[in-house]
């Protein structure tokens, strides 16, 4: 124990001493994480019983490595993360791992269940990705380092979201070019990398402008705007988001890259004025897209009018849109129970629609538990920005955290008619290497951030 005196009102002198959290918060770690992992070998064990009648172990096995991999990240955190986050890596995992089994259930229905189906291959990309949740904690030691990389940080982002562009290396799926293919063997959506890199630029460009965006404007019905020589990186980013929309036709990439810059730079300057011109930027853009572009107008028209035989028949129209609904519907209060359902009958229910599929098998007490545990995740990664004291934390821990909860607003938006659908994947449960890669890294940042904050040395003040 440390024996050095405390700097209190009544000793000034003393030294400042590093207050450590408790190892307490480690084995608290390691419990959640124990029964994440039990949570997750249930869930594939429910789904072979419900669907096939009989237990496999093979791809019980392959899950048990996932467990033995993150109980590795999580020996590694205790030596250079020991003041993390106890809850962000246990909820990460829980959420993957039912992910991975709904994927399986899915991979069953459709009779492709071998070592080539859906459900290994998202267990190796997530392999993959805790691999490099974890290389982010060894490399990066201090968060802070990252300022010195935001303009490296904002050129990598642009190089990524350019690549698709590329002839010969951009792929088109469904209707959107932000894949890139190398050969036959695997594809990438670099997009998905290309968020962590802006939110790492917009946090470093905001805090060295931010006094220019905040201090000086207009007072108008209570706000002050900006001036219109200050309006330049909003209208940056939404040329840039307008872009996305354009050239690589995905409505829902574009909404998050805009709102991720709109958000910080709202926490960066503390002004409402901001987020009133940025949502009229957005939904004025958003709008003419609508009238000019066919298949955002497309994606309006079965928003808005789901359930007519005319959009029902539409090559693209609303049947994915109507069979997800029905799905949720049939899942009740409870659901049908893993590997009772039906989820096969909704167009991609591995990716896409995962919500639909989950909800259908799970019912609406298990969504309600999914966003409970997408709640908790993003209210940490909040927690732990403002925590901090250091602005460049701050930023980049808010960006991170919600960049998650509104790609799930976006997605699950989506699925239940709330907004238009787009092409965004549900963060940890969806289908799809790219995403686990980025949400994982993700992960990584948070678990840094948090402990670096804890580590700072603070003043006790009172005996």
């Amino acid at each position: 124990m440390d024996a050095s005196p405390r700097r209190t009102s009544a000793n000034p002198t003393a030294p400042i001493r590093r207050i450590r959290l408790p190892k307490k918060l480690r084995n608290l770690e390691l419990a959640l994480i124990v029964f994440a992992c039990v949570i997750n070998a249930g869930s594939i064990v429910l789904v072979q019983l419900g669907a096939l009648g009989h237990i496999d172990t093979q791809l019980v096995m392959l899950g048990a490595g996932l467990s033995v991999l993150v109980l590795i990240f999580h020996v590694i955190m205790r030596y250079l993360a020991p003041n993390a986050d106890p809850f962000i890596l246990p909820i990460a995992t829980v959420l993957n791992g039912l992910g991975i089994a709904e994927i399986y259930r899915i991979d069953i229905a459709e009779g492709d269940s071998g070592w080539q189906s859906a459900a290994v291959r998202q267990i190796v990309w997530t392999a993959i990705a805790i691999a490099c949740a974890i290389a982010v904690i060894v490399i990066v030691r201090n968060h802070r380092v990252l300022f010195r990389y935001t303009y490296l940080a904002g050129l990598v982002a642009v190089v990524l979201l350019l690549l698709p562009l590329v002839p010969g290396l951009g792929r088109e799926v469904s209707g959107a070019k932000v894949w890139i293919s190398f050969g036959d063997f695997a594809t990438f959506q670099p997009g998905e990398i290309a968020k962590i890199a802006l939110a790492v630029f917009f946090a470093g460009y905001l805090v060295r402008i931010r006094d220019s965006l905040s201090m000086v404007g207009t007072k108008f019905l209570g706000m002050t705007f900006p001036r219109f020589r200050d309006l330049g990186p909003i209208l940056v980013v939404w040329a840039l988001s307008m872009s996305v929309i354009i050239f690589q036709r995905d409505l829902g990439t574009a909404l998050l890259y805009f709102g991720l810059f709109l958000v910080m730079l709202y926490v960066a300057t503390g002004r409402l004025s901001w987020v009133l011109l940025g949502l009229v930027l957005f939904i004025g853009g958003a709008l003419i897209a609508s009238q000019t572009l066919d298949y955002v107008n497309g994606r309006f028209t079965n928003w808005l009018d789901a359930f007519s035989q005319a959009s029902f028949d539409a090559d693209g129209g609303s049947y994915q849109l109507v069979q997800g609904i029905f799905g949720l519907a049939n899942g009740g209060l409870i659901g049908t129970g893993l590997g009772q359902g039906r989820p096969d009958l909704t167009p991609v229910p591995q990716s896409d629609y995962i919500i639909a599929s989950l909800g259908e098998e799970l019912g609406l007490a298990g969504i309600f538990a999914i966003l409970a545990l997408y709640l908790l995740f993003v209210s940490r990664g909040f927690r732990i920005g403002f925590a901090g004291q250091d602005d460049f934390g701050k930023l980049l821990s808010v960006g991170l955290a919600f960049v998650v909860a509104l790609q799930c607003f976006i997605v699950i938006g989506g699925v239940t008619r709330v907004i238009p659908l787009t092409g965004l994947t549900t963060p940890f449960l969806a289908a799809g290497g790219s995403a686990l890669v980025a949400n994982w890294i993700i992960v990584g940042l948070l678990l840094r951030i948090s402990d670096t904050v804890r580590n700072q040395p603070r003043m006790v003040v009172g005996p």
